[in-house]
């Protein structure tokens, strides 16, 4: 008989730990929103397997989502350092050694699993990255069988206990600031369906259920299996989701937080992969027209959103209110574009030159910004005290973030400006060129929506 557990506790230090990881995380993406998370259940032994498409982020992401404590696997490579050795201990991290980082190491993992064990026997909660690495491509790469064999020789003692839940990272903009981040809860995976067969063959056992978690996983994120398939998806939706999502909310009643992005994603995968198979002429012939049309904008500087905004023309209301806006918000703009200019550019100049690979960008810009914000900050208070006085400097601190936001947005704002005036005086010196962008981009519109009707008739049950 399976044994109830109590609902997990939280310690204080682990608190504290993910009280600051939401702050910064707050204020590097736009959103972090969670998909499903009931799915999670209060207490018990549970396994949560996530892909790996954000280096250190992705545990950030992870815990902050989580209400329960997070028992991460992590590489034993990050425990040499005795100082984040110690961290990662009272986080209640798990050191797992990969072949690639300590060969000679390998039978630790030994030690690895026992630990595991230890923590379903208390009820807690492990998460593992099955891939074992991180990667920028848009799937989830072959997993391995690590996930399969610790739930499974736990399950083999503790028969009924233990869950298995997928979860899917999906990074609108790895590297752009401000971006939105989506966390998939999938439904669990429970190894006791295995432990028969694992009983009479634990390879084939630990086999079949990685190759299910697989197939879990890649449910919960946009799995795209080839690179250049991943280059025509995202271009596909960067010209077409947004009016896709539109269409979605029209038919269904829907506001726009409720359109699921991964779900639009996942369709357009699928329709591409549909039409390579069926007719890979037709896919020819619109990647080599998006690919025109997105020279042609390289050609003019102009992004594809103000093309697209080009027949939307605002309301005089709504003009006057974002010139008012603009005039008002300058000052604002320059006092905290003049305060906040080197926190803000240093880490995104270090993140540039240090980051290795596109995965470790968005670690790096947030560690330098975690240190360099509290720096520049604190050395301007300082100053401000020594010259005005303590109460001028506590004022002066708290207009820091608050100025900071403003002139981001205002940046934001002027950039969004910039480029529809520069649309605007193309329009003026070179209109044949402007009415060239906009009938180019009608017409992959008008193809990608008769394509997506072809798909719906061709794949009847299927719906964006």
């Amino acid at each position: 008989m399976a044994r109830t557990f109590t609902p997990d506790r939280v310690d204080r230090f682990y608190r504290a730990v993910r009280g600051v990881a939401r702050f910064w995380l707050w204020f590097l993406f736009k959103s972090v929103d969670a998909l499903h998370p009931e799915r999670v259940p209060a207490g018990g032994p549970i396994l949560l397997c996530v892909n790996h498409p954000n280096n250190f982020i992705d545990s950030l992401v992870v815990g902050a989502a989580m209400r329960r404590k997070v028992h991460y696997l992590a590489t034993a490579a990050m425990f040499r350092n005795r100082l984040l050795a110690r961290f990662l201990l009272a986080c209640g991290a798990i050191p797992v050694y990969r072949k690639q980082d300590d060969p000679d190491k390998m039978d630790k993992n030994l030690d690895t699993f026992a630990a595991c064990y230890r923590a379903f026997d208390h009820g807690r909660l492990i998460a593992i990255y099955p891939e074992g690495t991180t990667h920028a491509e848009a799937r989830v790469q072959r997993i391995k069988t690590g996930a399969a064999r610790i739930a499974l020789g736990y399950e083999a003692a503790h028969p009924g206990e233990l869950a298995m839940i997928p979860v899917g990272l999906s990074f609108e903009a790895r590297k752009s600031f401000r971006s939105r981040v989506l966390v998939a809860f999938g439904e669990p995976i429970q190894p006791s369906a295995y432990l028969a067969a694992y009983r009479e063959d634990p390879v084939k056992a630990v086999d079949a259920l990685t190759r299910d978690l697989q197939w879990a996983m890649e449910a919960q994120v946009v799995n795209v299996e080839r690179i250049d398939d991943q280059r025509l998806v995202r271009a596909v939706e960067e010209l077409y989701r947004d009016e896709l999502a539109a269409q979605v909310m029209e038919s269904r009643g829907l506001a726009r937080r409720d359109v699921d992005p991964v779900r639009l994603s996942r369709s357009i995968a699928g329709a591409v992969q549909h039409f390579k198979t069926r007719d890979p002429v037709r896919i020819e012939s619109l990647w080599q027209r998006i690919e025109a049309y997105r020279s042609l904008l390289a050609q003019y500087h102009i992004r594809d959103e103000v093309v697209r905004a080009r027949r939307e023309r605002l309301p005089a209301r709504t003009r006057l209110v974002y010139s008012w806006d603009a005039i008002v918000g300058l000052p604002f703009f320059g006092y905290g574009a003049v305060l906040n200019a080197l926190p803000y550019f240093v880490p995104r100049w270090l993140a540039r030159r240090l980051a290795r690979k596109e995965t470790d960008y968005a670690t790096i810009r947030l560690l330098a910004s975690i240190v360099a914000f509290p720096l520049f900050w604190g050395v301007e208070t300082w100053l401000v005290a020594r010259a005005a006085g303590p109460w001028w400097a506590a004022a002066f601190a708290l207009s820091l973030p608050i100025s900071g936001t403003i002139a981001y947005r205002y940046l934001i704002g002027a950039g969004w400006l910039r480029v529809r005036l520069r649309f605007a005086a193309l329009a003026v010196t070179q209109s044949q060129a402007a009415r060239r962008l906009l009938t180019e981009r009608e017409a992959i519109v008008a193809e990608l929506e008769r394509a997506k009707q072809d798909y719906l008739a061709a794949t009847r049950g299927s719906s964006f």
